[in-house]
């Protein structure tokens, strides 16, 4: 006997099967040779052979109370890691949060921060009193229980032994599911073109935190161009690192942290309605 399948049942068909292996834990992903975690050395992305990540416990940390907003941080990351200069492709990027006197709140990031900040807009004509602004970097929070490797169908994302989330872009697929799933909008779709430094396009890209310049003992590159300290980086298994000690010595907060997907990268001075 032969079924006929209408053209919805075909597709709700199709979505149950592409949902059953993004959110498989086993399975349909090991068939698929997803990999929830890896060796650092392992894939394009890997450290350099002779170099070991070993356990470390890496960790960002953001001042906003000295963020100045300049951009360097940007410009900085995407000469780093060749990303393109258009402002929808950022691995990371500055936010500006200005405060009127009567409570608003008016939010801006024009070219991911790339460039300084113009003078805040005009309300109906005249200019806001504006009681305070501050500058919130973004980027990519490494999370100890990200979303974005859940879901992916072919374990192109994945966690690192020492817990950095990278992306092997040589077997990414394209299907955006990570881009959908991450709660931070850290990650972007790199169109048509060779942009990659493995020359793959129409793949996710996202921040690793420098992943290339950690693994020899260097800075991430943000890290490295801030002229005011606003961005630390470190191993909290080193208890002179300024990041160890602010994480366990300061008010420190995370974004979104009721999401439960434990971000590494901590915040000092941040408000709990910037998300």
């Amino acid at each position: 006997m032969t079924t006929t399948l209408s053209r919805r049942d075909f597709i709700k068909f199709l979505n149950s099967c592409l949902a059953g292996v993004a959110l498989a834990p086993t399975g349909l992903r090991q068939l698929a040779g997803a990999t929830q975690e890896r060796s650092p050395k392992e894939g394009p992305t890997s450290a350099p052979e002779g170099e070991k990540a070993g356990d470390a416990q890496w960790a960002f940390l953001v001042d906003i109370n000295k963020c100045i907003g300049c951009g360097r941080c940007v410009l900085a990351c995407k000469l780093e890691n060749r990303v393109p200069l258009d402002p929808d492709y950022n691995r990371t990027w500055v936010e500006r949060y200005a405060v009127a006197e009567n409570g608003e709140v008016h939010k801006d990031s024009p070219d991911a921060g790339l460039n300084s900040f113009p003078t805040l807009p005009k309300t109906d004509g005249e200019k806001p009193e504006f009681a305070k602004s501050f500058f919130v970097p973004k980027l990519c929070n490494q999370c100890d229980n990200p979303p974005c490797v859940q879901v992916c169908p072919v374990g192109a994302s994945f966690k690192t032994s020492d817990g950095v989330v990278l992306i092997d872009q040589e077997r990414c697929i394209g299907c955006r599911y990570c881009i959908i799933a991450c709660p931070y909008g850290a990650r972007y779709f790199l169109e048509d073109g060779p942009v990659t430094p493995t020359g793959q396009s129409r793949v996710a890209d996202k921040c690793t935190w420098c992943y290339h310049r950690i693994t020899k003992g260097l800075k991430p590159a943000c890290v490295e161009v801030c002229p005011v300290g606003a961005r630390q980086f470190g191993d909290l298994r080193d208890e002179t690192s300024a990041v160890t000690q602010a994480v366990r010595e300061k008010e420190v907060h995370v974004l979104k942290p009721a999401l439960g997907t434990k971000p590494k990268v901590y915040y000092l001075g941040l408000r709990d309605w910037v998300q």
